[in-house]
């Protein structure tokens, strides 16, 4: 038997992408990663780091092939881990003619596709018929700063075949990489979908000058507020205080490194969406899910049994005082 390590591919050029590269090669396996920024290809092919993602990490292009053609990655290899913006995977797919069908898939994307409104497993199923049981979902508490800096991280590694769900496993485990695995991939996507959204609601708050005392609070409604959501759209049995789920949120919801928080925080101290997002230069996945969320919520005539998720949504898409929000949304917690 080959000790040869499985090729695996990577999407994305961006910050997380480029850390389950560093985890993945370092672990020796091949890479296959597809960005679609040439320069940045050229740059790493150079210089052995990715100049705009995480620029401390130093590659060993031994164990990568960098192509800025989508369908040359997905041809050459059988597990594909997506880390790309929701936002963008619609497009990116639209460039490609090589099947789907017979791979494995993992996403590591977390927020809804906004041309749909699924979740990426249900995306990736119905519009490019994938079976569910060769769906997977990689989720924190992990961010991609840290992966970097090296220190100890967990990843929750989600799939109906526990099989993939503990191969995926192996060969992202390291040192300073813990990981464990979970059969609730729907329920996993959409904690790592609605974490997102808590966070802008954290930053929010920061920005609105609330303090530590009430952050503790809203974070506490935000972990059953999500209990509620994902038990509505597909019940069964949970933990929702483990890692994937409460874990996840509380290091999106506080970290320096949450871009959600981030765009928040902005928006709470007056900035428009349009302004926060150019001058952050980066998607918050959040902004988004926000939308897809309420709506789910909405037509499931539900949107009172999460009235965070309705706050964020009245102030981003309705253009509403973050102030005057936040002080009805109080009387709604506990």
């Amino acid at each position: 038997m080959s000790d040869k390590k499985e090729a695996i591919g990577v999407v994305g050029g961006g910050s997380w992408a480029t850390a389950l590269v560093k985890m993945l090669s370092e672990n020796g396996h091949k890479v296959h990663w597809y960005m679609r920024n040439t320069e940045a290809i050229d740059h790493i092919l150079k210089e052995q780091h990715n100049p705009n993602y995480l620029s401390s990490v130093s590659f060993n292009l031994d164990f990568i092939v960098l192509s800025g053609e989508l369908d040359q990655v997905v041809g050459a290899v059988h597990k594909i881990i997506f880390a790309i913006p929701s936002a963008f995977l619609a497009g990116e797919l639209e460039k490609m003619s090589e099947s789907l069908k017979d791979k494995v898939i993992f996403s590591a994307i977390k927020g809804i596709v906004p041309q749909t409104g699924l979740i990426v497993g249900a995306h990736f199923n119905q519009h490019h018929q994938v079976p569910m049981e060769q769906i997977g979902v990689i989720t924190g508490p992990c961010h991609a700063e840290e992966v970097a800096l090296e220190r100890l991280s967990f990843l929750t590694i989600a799939c109906a075949n526990i099989t993939l769900a503990e191969e995926m496993a192996q060969a992202l485990d390291s040192h300073y990489i813990r990981t464990t695995i979970s059969d609730d991939i729907i329920g996993a996507e959409y904690a790592a979908v609605l974490k997102n959204i808590y966070a802008i609601a954290a930053g929010i708050a920061h920005g609105l000058g609330y303090g530590d005392n009430f952050q503790a609070v809203l974070m506490s409604n935000a972990i059953r507020e999500m209990k509620r959501f994902i038990k509505r759209v597909y019940a069964m049995k949970r933990n929702i205080n483990q890692t994937a789920y409460l874990g996840d949120l509380l290091v999106t919801g506080y970290s320096v490194f949450s871009r959600n928080r981030m765009f928040g925080n902005m928006i709470g101290k007056g900035y428009t969406v349009k302004s926060a997002t150019m001058e952050m230069n980066m998607v918050a996945e959040g902004y988004y899910a926000t939308k897809s969320a309420f709506e789910i919520m909405d037509a499931l005539n539900r949107k009172s049994k999460t009235p965070i998720i309705t706050a964020v949504y009245e102030i981003l898409y309705l253009q509403k005082n973050p102030k005057s929000v936040f002080k009805q949304l109080i009387e709604q917690l506990d």
